[in-house]
């Protein structure tokens, strides 16, 4: 079996030493957790309380309603303690570590309301053949995944999400136990959305599925299951690493959804005071489905059943006309518009006639990436294209953005006093733009020049909770290198028996020869 070559991550070490490990001993980390030994020599301490303030000094700071130049910020323990003249901040904390902001700028750190961390076995498949995926493999990827392998593609989605600026993530499945050590540990802040469903053959409505014409069949004990594994995750994980962690039910889909499982997600989260999520008319084949079987559209059917409301945020809305956005306005239900995964299927949720009607909009990534800069810029170009002003190009501006995938998702994981903002008394949620790049200067404006011609890797350093959890572009919570090198052995081996199994045919235009 291949090795590995990792870092010991003990506190006590007084330098990294080599080690060698099966797949097997790296995955299950001798029974620590599936990521345990994939830590950097520098992980624990990353996540330990800062041992003194960090100041940032002569930066920029950017927020939705201005941009500070030549300013300094400070974070003392996990607040954002002063934000000033970097002269009158470094005199009121002379113990700090100073930060060399000069060439950077500081923005709130973005939140990803809906994730599938699991998903990134389906990289370079699941983004060409619509939703639900069209091209019929003999074999399905991920049940060529043990429980190891399938952790490890979750802590890929982490590890990327850090990487792309995100400094909250709402992961959305079933199951979430089975890996909620390991992202624990990447230092995210994390919302885990456990997920039920009760519909017999609950998979997401296809359109041979539609076509059988069968009416639904709810099955209690698929019902009772679920919301089982919702209450054991919220007792066990809920508040854990110093309220960085937060558990919120989820009903998983419209279609698969009893009233009763509606009410018992709605119940459970007004009873702990959370929020609650589902997908929501993500395609025809389900606006048909719930049309055919229960009378209505998917928002009138949880609106029957008292599950829209301001603590629901509602993934996707694709497929909505101007009755389902005026209820889902009326109720003050969150809108979380997944632009990248939704430009990939071709279509674009009317996001402008949902603001307008008031829906509050937050911003997600969904399947096999957690970029949250692509979200960014595909968000504002589709809307600018979805708007069709008579003098287009003007609306939404990179402040409004930006303000939906930070005090908006801030708003949708109900967190809204604490995050979202660079603000005094606020968490210490940011990320470090290296603003001194070739495709940045010169910039009038940063904030608009990195959503339009930025990257990724713009991002040299992102904080969590007053944490580093990357700095100078390395991550400090996990072993970068082993994580690429097993995720690689990993799809290779997963990808090669799938298309010996059944070939995929691109069909994509006639090529020339």
């Amino acid at each position: 079996m291949p090795k590995s070559t990792l870092h010991d991550s003990s506190p006590s070490s007084s330098a990294a030493s080599s080690v060698h490990l099966s797949r097997r001993q790296l995955l299950a980390g001798a029974g620590a957790g599936a990521a345990a030994l994939l830590l950097d020599s520098r992980g624990l301490a990353a996540q330990a309380p800062p041992a003194r303030p960090v100041v940032f000094s002569h930066t920029t700071v950017v927020t939705v309603g201005a941009t500070q130049h030549d300013v300094a910020l400070a974070v003392v323990g996990d607040t954002i303690a002063a934000i000033g003249p970097t002269d009158d901040i470094l005199q009121r904390y002379p113990q700090a570590e100073v930060y060399d902001g000069r060439g950077k700028a500081l923005l709130p750190g973005l939140i990803n309301c809906h994730a599938h961390l699991g998903a990134t076995i389906a990289r370079g498949f699941n983004e060409d053949f619509g939703f639900p995926n069209s091209y019929r493999l003999a074999i399905q990827p991920n049940s060529l995944l043990s429980r190891e392998e399938s952790t490890l593609m979750a802590v890929v989605g982490a590890l990327e999400a850090i990487k792309t600026g995100s400094t909250t993530v709402v992961e959305n499945v079933a199951g979430t136990a089975n890996t909620a050590s390991e992202l624990a540990r990447t230092g995210l802040r994390w919302v885990f959305a456990e997920s039920a469903t009760d519909r017999e053959g609950g998979s997401p409505m296809s359109p041979e599925i539609l076509a059988k014409g069968e009416a639904p069949r709810f099955s209690p004990k698929m019902r009772d299951d679920g919301l089982r594994r919702i209450d054991d995750l919220y007792s066990a994980w809920h508040g854990r690493n110093q309220g960085r962690i937060s558990v919120f039910p989820a009903a998983g889909l419209a279609e698969n959804s009893s009233p009763e499982l509606l009410q018992a997600v709605r119940a459970f989260a007004e009873k702990h005071d959370l929020g609650y999520t589902i997908h929501l008319s993500q395609s025809t084949a389900e606006v048909d489905y719930m049309r055919r079987h229960h009378g209505m559209s998917p928002p009138a059917f949880l609106d029957r059943h008292g599950f829209l409301g301001p603590r629901l945020f509602a993934a996707h809305c694709r497929y909505v006309d101007d009755a389902d956005i005026a209820l889902l306005a009326k109720t003050g239900t969150i809108v979380s518009h997944q632009a990248g995964m939704a430009a990939n299927r071709g279509v674009i949720p009317p996001i402008p006639a949902l603001r307008a009607a008031g829906c509050p909009i937050a911003y997600g990534t969904d399947n096999n990436t957690t970029d949250m800069f692509l979200v960014l810029r595909v968000a504002l170009l589709t809307e600018r294209v979805r708007r069709d002003d008579p003098f287009p190009g003007v609306l939404p501006q990179p402040e409004d953005v930006l303000e939906d995938a930070t005090l908006g998702g801030a708003r949708a994981v109900r967190q809204s006093t604490s995050l979202g903002a660079l603000e005094i008394g606020k968490k210490a949620d940011l990320i470090v733009l290296d603003t001194q790049r070739i495709h940045l200067v010169p910039a009038v404006r940063i904030l608009s020049a990195w959503i339009h011609n930025g990257q990724p890797s713009d991002i040299e350093s992102v904080m969590v909770d007053g944490r580093f959890v990357m700095r100078d572009r390395k991550i400090l919570t996990m072993d970068e290198a082993a994580i690429i090198a097993e995720a690689d052995k990993v799809g290779r081996r997963v990808w090669a028996a799938v298309q010996k199994a059944s070939p995929i045919v691109i069909p994509g235009r006639p090529r020339q020869r």
